[in-house]
């Protein structure tokens, strides 16, 4: 059986195109950012796309559904990032979510996180968001997961909050870590892919159509301290580091050696090798979030592309959370 369900902080659609995989029909999508969009329009051509900041769509203009998904920007929640929780802007549109769920009252709705929203820093801030949900008539679990535990080559950890209304008698149970075997590593996700990359363009524009494998280009420029300041690369037999909203930070591939460390906070490339050294290209970064090679990113600017995958939700892991919600709505609509 199909679900209908609607998408907020859509991004490129990655969290969208994991329930699509699991048997959910995203029906509509919220937006904002006008970069993103046409890849999601792309991508999704029978999704309704609004793309209207959340505070400016009311409730009645978003259609009814089984389920609400979504992942509230981050940067307010990170702990690299401004760490300002509900005080900024970024960090009040959870609310705006609440308040959807409140007005529309889906069977369940899911909202992603980085881990650093559950930093003590950030204590009262998550109690406020959990009271919130509690009042809903929802009940209501979460956990911290990290997604190489879920098909996805790449060590990333995220908060999942999932809400089951009550009538459908039980809590979110999350699904079992994948056995060791099972775990993916950059071989698995990126072998292929090693001789075919292309250098972007002049001033880091797109390729375009020129390119032979979709999207398989990468970031030109200099390393920053704070990017030498440690190692960037992983071997080809271990999982990704986390893929970040940005080409300047993206990853190195693994046909380079490991940095060498020579201080404190410094790292070096190994000489003779610098050639190696080249930044994973935007389809790499896509396969690692295990985006299929068929979903075409959009842009101009290269590191546009590297922004949408890095914001992404892994489509694998998304997968599986789906599929086990898929499963309890399945056994409820059965009884």
């Amino acid at each position: 059986m199909k679900f209908d369900i609607v998408s907020f902080f859509s991004g490129a659609g990655g969290l969208d195109t994991g329930f699509h995989n699991a048997g959910f029909n995203i029906i509509w999508a919220n937006e904002f950012d006008k970069r993103i969009t046409p890849t999601l329009r792309h991508n999704f051509p029978n999704t309704i796309v609004d793309d209207r900041s959340l505070f400016d769509v009311p409730s009645s203009d978003i259609p009814s559904a089984i389920g609400v998904v979504g992942g509230p920007p981050c940067q307010s929640w990170s702990v690299a990032g401004s760490g300002r929780g509900l005080s900024d802007q970024r960090g009040q549109v959870f609310l705006e979510y609440i308040r959807v769920i409140r007005d529309k009252k889906p069977l369940f709705f899911l909202a992603e996180n980085v881990a650093g929203m559950l930093s003590s820093r950030h204590k009262a801030s998550l109690d406020l968001i959990i009271e919130e949900f509690n009042k809903l008539g929802y009940h209501f679990t979460y956990k911290l997961l990290n997604v190489k535990d879920y098909g996805v080559p790449e060590d990333r950890k995220r908060v999942i909050f999932v809400g089951y209304h009550k009538k459908l008698g039980k809590a979110f149970t999350f699904p079992e870590p994948a056995p060791d075997k099972e775990r993916k590593v950059l071989r698995d996700a990126i072998w292929d892919l090693k001789d075919s990359a292309v250098a972007a363009r002049d001033k880091n524009k797109t390729n375009g159509d020129k390119l032979r494998v979709l999207n398989h280009e990468y970031l030109n420029g200099g390393f920053s301290t704070i990017y030498m300041s440690r190692n960037r690369v992983r071997s080809w037999d271990e999982p990704s580091f986390t893929i970040q909203a940005g080409g300047r930070h993206a990853p190195i591939h693994p046909q380079a050696p490991k940095m060498v460390k020579v201080g404190i906070d410094e790292q070096e490339f190994v000489k003779g090798k610098e050639k190696l050294y080249r930044r994973l290209s935007v389809r790499e970064v896509a396969r690692i979030q295990t985006f299929p090679d068929d979903f075409k990113f959009i842009y101009t600017d290269v590191a546009d592309g590297y922004k949408m995958i890095g914001n992404a939700v892994p489509v694998k892991f998304a997968e599986a959370i789906a599929k086990q919600i898929k499963r309890d709505l399945d056994a409820y609509y059965k009884k």
